[in-house]
């Protein structure tokens, strides 16, 4: 990919990047005139067809309300009428999803029996039991504002099916115990039996999906053909030198006059970009095992590979990798010769190298690249 056309991928994300103020007012204060029940009933359409099962599956987003749970008997029968009541009435994506859990036969209590031994206690349960869960998707993050929304019209709807009665028990876990609490607090008379629902994320992902280490697509794409790049350093950690920053847009004004071609938009990504290229090969030229990176919004240039930063000290501290140290050593401002002067940059090419060289870890590829959803699907 040529250097010039590094960021003709990744520029009209800055577009996207705007501060919105509303009045005087804080954010707080915005939407408080309606209780967090209002609107309750959404008019969105949503699948629920009642031939059909709506198991929990990867794709159902990452994210996920869970909003009540079932055992027993009855479990799925209630847990099946509830996805559908969910679906139907408060047109919200409801899944099943069955869990199976394991729990030891015995523990060992507090004191001891008559005879001296410790005390031995069994679980009210059996061993081995099911739960049936009812959760409620799909958002792409945690902090989503149509997930806090719907957590919170969950927690105050009032479904048909989980109305207890006489001939009609519930199987909805620890609904005595949600009933009480829901008493006792000082929305009594709004707090439905899933008041105490949550965020939490989808078990069927794994766990790198929430702990991605590395790039996505995109900035994989923008540096996968470049001779230099840090993909292709071997180790863990490099030397960062040199850091290039580019413009990102914050007056919406200015972004419509651009988008509209009425002002042109002079990118400061593409010379940080170009700036990044020459110094790595400048650097190359010198024998230096030198690499570059960008992204959306910087490029950087780093020196070497190592696969540790150092080594631990008894005393919980790093003894930095002497070849590292060297690397800082070398490429890190000078001290100022004049008092009140700021520290002279050390330069190659006629490019500046950052005042304070630091080791970083190589960037790789996340697992959670993967798993990208389409926002325009539907169930």
């Amino acid at each position: 990919m040529p250097i010039r056309k590094l960021f003709s991928l990744g520029l009209p994300i800055l577009f996207g990047v705007v501060v919105v103020m509303v009045g005087g007012g804080e954010w707080g204060q915005i939407g408080l005139a309606a209780p967090p029940w209002a609107g309750i009933i959404s008019s969105k359409k949503v699948e629920a067809d009642p031939n059909k099962t709506y198991n929990l599956s990867p794709e159902c987003g990452p994210w996920l309300i869970m909003a009540c749970s079932f055992s027993g008997e009855r479990a799925e029968q209630q847990a099946r009428e509830l996805v559908l009541e969910l679906r139907q009435r408060y047109k919200m994506n409801a899944y099943m999803h069955r869990m199976h859990f394991q729990v030891g036969e015995e523990v060992l209590g507090r004191g001891v029996d008559r005879y001296g031994n410790p005390v031995r206690m069994r679980y009210r349960r059996p061993p081995q039991f099911d739960e049936i869960a009812v959760m409620v998707g799909d958002f792409p993050a945690v902090d989503d504002p149509e997930a806090q929304q719907t957590l919170e019209k969950i927690k105050y709807c009032q479904p048909e099916c989980l109305k207890p009665s006489a001939e009609k028990p519930t199987s909805q876990n620890l609904a005595a115990w949600r009933m009480f609490t829901k008493y006792v607090r000082a929305e009594k008379e709004s707090l439905g039996p899933m008041c105490k629902a949550f965020l939490t994320t989808n078990p069927l992902l794994p766990r790198e999906y929430f702990a991605p280490k590395g790039m996505d697509a995109l900035v994989e794409q923008m540096n996968a053909d470049l001779p230099y790049s840090l993909l292709r350093c071997p180790g863990k950690y490099t030397v960062q030198v040199a850091t290039f920053t580019g413009t990102v847009i914050l007056d919406p004004q200015r972004i419509q006059r651009i988008q509209q071609g009425q002002e042109d938009f002079e990118s400061n990504l593409d010379k940080a970009a170009l700036a990044a290229h020459k110094l790595t090969e400048a650097l190359r030229m010198k024998g230096y095992e030198a690499y570059e990176f960008h992204d959306r919004y910087a490029s950087i240039v780093t020196v070497g590979s190592f696969d540790s930063v150092g080594t631990p000290r008894p005393d919980g501290k790093i003894e930095l990798n002497p070849q590292i140290h060297a690397i800082m050593e070398l490429f890190r401002a000078e001290p100022a010769d004049t008092p009140g002067m700021g520290p002279k940059l050390k330069t190659l090419a006629g490019i500046p190298f950052d005042p304070q060289p630091i080791p970083v870890q190589v960037p790789r590829r996340s697992l959670s690249a993967d798993y990208r959803q389409d926002p325009g699907r539907s169930r």
